[in-house]
């Protein structure tokens, strides 16, 4: 089955664009397009895509505000890619908060942009390690919140490794190598992680650690 993606964008010429690299993928379809965000919103509505590659600045309702809308809608599960002209802290740490899968920056080689598809679609977040590394700086010397023990509770410990290992942006088969197990028990360990914590995918999963102060600098 392909990947059904939507675009959104305010401007046609890099809708244009971003299609044409999609199509040149036989596994990605691109199912629509919207010119802001409240297009945005109704479309994924409609449509129901795997994948929403939004634009981050669009008039009538930000790529924000319909990023959050449609991650907090219990009826959708498309997955949002944020699309940022520069790599500013405060879109990126607002756009995972928001409820996105991760972000690419728009002059980014096409080749990423489909690597961006698939990884998202799999269920993966698509964080770069310098975006990582800023994040531990930012969040890790919060106190933790009150809800820390009754949130994590539900987690064995090897779960709640994993969490922290994942919040540092540690890959499967690295998280494999360093636990001694195979891909296939990291992969269950991430899932109950999601279950348990009723997560949408790894970006969630980074987002709780650094609120519940899991994480710490290095």
């Amino acid at each position: 089955m392909s990947i059904r993606v939507l675009l959104a964008d305010d401007q046609a010429m890099v809708r244009a664009g971003f299609r044409m690299i999609l199509e040149s993928d036989p596994e990605i379809e691109v199912v629509g397009e919207a010119a802001n965000g409240e297009q945005a919103m109704a479309s994924t509505r409609r449509l129901r895509p795997d994948i929403v590659l939004m634009d981050i600045q669009m008039p009538d309702g930000d790529g924000l505000e319909a990023t959050r809308r449609i991650t907090e809608d219990g009826e959708l599960h498309s997955r949002v890619v944020i699309l940022t002209t520069f790599e500013r802290d405060e879109y990126v740490f607002e756009a995972l908060r928001s409820g996105a899968s991760g972000f690419l920056i728009k002059n980014a080689p096409p080749e990423e942009l489909l690597h961006a598809v698939h990884v998202v679609c799999a269920g993966e977040a698509l964080l770069a390690p310098s975006v990582t590394r800023r994040m531990i700086e930012q969040f890790a010397r919060r106190p933790a919140t009150p809800e820390l023990g009754t949130r994590l509770e539900a987690l064995t410990q090897r779960e709640r490794e994993v969490l922290t290992m994942l919040a540092h942006g540690k890959s499967n088969a690295e998280l494999a190598a360093e636990l001694f197990v195979s891909e296939g028990t990291v992969k269950t360990h991430i899932n109950h992680v999601f279950t348990k914590l009723q997560l949408r995918d790894r970006a969630a999963a980074v987002v709780f650690a650094f609120d519940h102060d899991l994480v710490t600098r290095d």
